[in-house]
């Protein structure tokens, strides 16, 4: 995972002081470059101190080595998007609209490369596993990470699987806390914290379900309440109505959950698909 992504998955979690210093880097990562660690601790209304052990919490070893990180990092992406798409710079008022739409591509495809590269196999090989023996799969999120377990849930019933979409947090939580041998338990939040959803694992856990949460932070309490954890790699840019880089995200995780479940019984997964696509056009109005 890239150094700005941490960063910015990080700006959450970590305690205040810490998360002004990651909040400002996120949104202009070239301040740490152009910035002595003096100027960058006045900036973001902190001590030194703090500026050093933020470099400590994203793992990097020290001020010094956080600016050549970034600065190679932001070289190989500026080599990897084309200036003209402004990629690394905040969307503002003066942007037109195809602009901002480069900015937010980029970010989105930058997204995806990131979270598929990030991916354990391992985990990822035994949640699909867990997945395609589940006599039922339960799947809660909350918002926008509600509309992408709902995305999984209808391709997983068009192949078969018995998939459910738990909208409401209180029946998500009494429905989980049945269990049943064999069950899936999916819980999806970006940063984590999302306490439904958290809620919705624990009861799950607690009944004997495998659970599995996606998430964008690794050392978050979902992650750890969680059997299994998949991760999702994003940054958002400031101006966002709920999650839109991170949906992205999640979107390419399910799918390649989705694929992996199919293609592991590939012949009935494709004629269900065409079984179904079939049903469906019965019933378009020419």
């Amino acid at each position: 995972m890239s150094i700005q992504t941490t960063i910015a998955s990080a700006a959450e979690t970590l305690p205040p002081s810490l998360g002004r210093i990651a909040r400002v880097v996120a949104d202009e990562p070239r301040v740490v470059i152009d910035s002595t660690i003096t100027e960058l601790a006045a900036q973001c209304d902190t001590s030194v101190a703090s500026v050093i052990r933020f470099c400590r919490a994203i793992g990097v070893n020290g001020y010094a080595a956080l600016r050549m990180t970034l600065a190679a990092e932001l070289g190989r992406e500026s080599a990897q998007f084309h200036a003209s798409t402004g990629f690394g710079s905040e969307i503002s008022p003066d942007d037109t609209l195809r602009e901002a739409s480069a900015k937010v591509a980029a970010l989105e495809l930058l997204a995806i490369e990131e979270t598929i590269g990030g991916i354990d196999d391992e985990t990822l090989d035994t949640v699909v596993a867990a997945l395609d023996a589940a006599p039922r799969i339960l799947l809660f999120g909350i918002g926008a990470s509600g509309l992408v377990a709902a995305d999984l849930a209808q391709k997983l019933l068009r192949i078969g699987r018995t998939a459910v979409v738990l909208g409401d947090a209180h029946v998500a939580s009494a429905v989980a806390s049945l269990g049943g041998t064999g069950m899936v338990a999916l819980g999806i939040s970006q940063s984590g914290t999302t306490v439904e959803t958290l809620r919705f694992i624990e009861a799950a856990r607690d009944a004997g379900s495998t659970t599995i949460a996606i998430t964008g932070a690794s050392d978050s309490a979902l992650a750890d309440a969680a059997d299994h954890a998949l991760l999702t790699r994003a940054r958002e840019p400031r101006l966002r109505a709920g999650a839109m880089v991170s949906r992205i995200a999640q979107l390419a995780l399910v799918d390649c959950l989705f694929v992996g479940v199919a293609r592991r019984r590939h012949a009935d997964a494709v004629d269900a698909l065409e079984r179904t696509a079939a049903a469906a056009r019965t019933l378009r109005v020419d």
